[in-house]
């Protein structure tokens, strides 16, 4: 009798969004990865600061049958290095995202390698309960964070911006999981609010795979979808055949 080969499943890819954006920034890169026929996820980031997101996604992550590739953009990135300790975590991807170590926040990075975006961007607003969110000056946010999108496409995203708790790029990271999984990078060399030598920094320090695109802004899932989309596909099949090994 012939033997049955085990037949190992395919991780869930979770997109998981960076600050002043939303999961519908994802949509070009999860057309094509569902066209391959993978399986894919974009929770809502609650963009509350690393503790709170970490835990939220770390719960996408326990409903999940299965394997699991972790995908961040921008402070997305900060997020999936916490949540991504999960035994169900085979890999992690950085989309122009931020990889601190423990201990370690997203302004202390940016301290280290600062932003080449230059003038005042970031527009504060008091909550009714006194907290204070923060979102970017929509005048400024096509040259510096998606310059190489369509004109339309980027007053869209400056108007329909997320904010963020003012406090969430100073929280330290709790875990650093790319000390323990393998990990992938891609960044576009004209990114202006995460510096190209912080993002090569952080990829060289956790090992990660990286891919370099040039003039590639910081929003490339949006401007180069085929690159980042392939990536991905990379960083499944890598973790698909790591898992059966």
């Amino acid at each position: 009798m012939r033997r049955k080969e085990l037949v190992m499943p395919s991780p869930t890819i979770v997109l998981v969004h960076g600050a002043f954006g939303d999961a519908s920034s994802w949509r070009p890169v999860y057309d094509r990865l569902v066209d391959d026929g993978h399986t894919v996820l974009a929770p809502p980031n609650p963009l509350r600061g690393i503790p709170y997101d970490a835990s939220f996604t770390a719960s996408i992550i326990d409903q999940i049958e299965g394997p699991v590739v972790l995908v961040g953009h921008s402070y997305g990135g900060a997020v999936i290095t916490v949540a991504g300790g999960s035994d169900k975590v085979a890999g992690l991807v950085y989309v122009a995202g931020v990889a601190p170590d423990e201990g370690e926040s997203v302004n202390d990075l940016q301290g280290r390698f600062p932003s080449l975006a230059m003038g005042p961007l970031v527009r504060p607003a008091q909550l009714a309960d006194g907290s204070v969110e923060v979102s970017i000056d929509p005048a400024r946010f096509h040259d510096v964070f998606c310059a190489d999108v369509p004109d339309a496409d980027a007053a869209f995203m400056a108007i329909s911006q997320r904010p963020v708790s003012a406090t969430a790029f100073d929280d330290p990271a709790t875990a650093a999981a790319w000390r323990t999984k393998p990990s992938w990078a891609v960044f576009g060399t004209a990114d202006y609010p995460v510096a190209p030598e912080l993002h090569r920094f952080s990829y060289d320090r956790a090992g990660s795979t990286v891919t370099e695109v040039e003039g590639a802004s910081h929003f490339l899932m949006l401007s180069q979808p085929d690159i980042v989309a392939s990536v991905i596909r990379e960083a499944v099949i890598a973790s698909a055949v790591n898992r059966a090994a």
